[in-house]
């Protein structure tokens, strides 16, 4: 028989990844104008709405607006392109978080790209649903033509608190750019942890690529330590081709971000990752 002391030292030890399983809630992609869960006088549209505030079904299944809400890039305002004159959205991504321990919603609006303009414009919302709805802030997170969540979408950082992840990318032919954000969320506004930008390429004599996974480590206050991991890895094709053919080869690049309680954000212990953005630079 388990000792009670033995199933609480089970229980501290399995904490990091019974936050983890919480991450199974997917994203979704639900009609916009169907209900919130919960909620049933209260559509995805009417949330939508209080970013693009004339947000309309179409008559080809898509929602028309003119301007959102004006809003910050996540990143500064150095960053980001302007919204298209006319907004044709299909639908949003929604996944629900925790944030300072209270139940949040967010929603990921692409807009897509202004005409003079190389990013796309992706709104990050951010939703309180406890009483009458409100928008609690909304950020732009584009930084390339198409924004997504990126799997696994959230990560838990604390039993009341998870960190965000977005995505930003476009591809052709044989290259694909992606550019990946960690997002906090503190005091119900959006924060951002760090920005890291990974290359593949697909050409006749090999394929490199460069995945990312992410971990939560400890029990860290107020939140724990997320270990971010690139696997660059080449994989020979074994086809006969002009351009040389280099070897099979993995490696991975970590990066450790840690609350710095005096400098009251997330720290992180190397810049592996701007070295890798400046090695891909060279193969673009």
């Amino acid at each position: 028989m388990i000792s009670a002391l033995s199933r609480l030292m089970l229980a501290c030890t399995l904490l990091p990844w019974l936050w983890a399983a919480a991450q199974a809630q997917a994203v979704s992609f639900p009609e916009l104008n169907s209900a919130v869960p919960g909620h049933q006088d209260i559509t995805y549209l009417d949330l939508a709405r209080m970013v693009v505030p004339d947000l309309a079904a179409g008559d080809d299944g898509f929602y028309k607006g003119s301007a959102p809400i004006e809003m910050r890039h996540i990143l500064g305002s150095d960053e980001g392109g302007s919204p298209p004159e006319a907004i044709n959205l299909p639908n949003a991504a929604v996944l629900a978080i925790k944030a300072g321990g209270k139940d949040r919603l967010t929603m990921l609006f692409d807009l897509g790209q202004a005409q003079d303009s190389a990013e796309g414009f992706a709104v990050l919302a951010l939703y309180d649903l406890a009483g009458k709805p409100r928008l609690l802030d909304a950020v732009n997170v584009g930084t390339d033509q198409s924004s997504y969540f990126r799997d696994p979408g959230k990560l838990a950082i604390g039993p009341g608190d998870d960190a965000l992840i977005t995505m930003s990318m476009h591809f052709n032919s044989n290259q694909s750019y992606v550019s990946t954000i960690l997002i906090l969320v503190r005091g119900d506004r959006f924060e951002p942890i760090d920005r890291i930008d990974t290359f593949d390429e697909n050409v006749c004599a090999y394929k490199r690529t460069q995945d990312l996974s992410f971990q939560t480590a400890g029990d860290e206050r107020p939140y724990a330590a997320i270990k971010v991991t690139a696997t660059d890895a080449t994989k020979p094709s074994g086809e006969s081709c002009e351009e040389p053919t280099p070897d099979a080869a993995s490696h991975d690049i970590s990066v450790t971000y840690r609350w710095d309680e005096a400098k009251s954000r997330y720290a992180k212990d190397s810049d592996a990752f701007e070295k890798l953005s400046a090695e891909n630079a060279k193969r673009f």
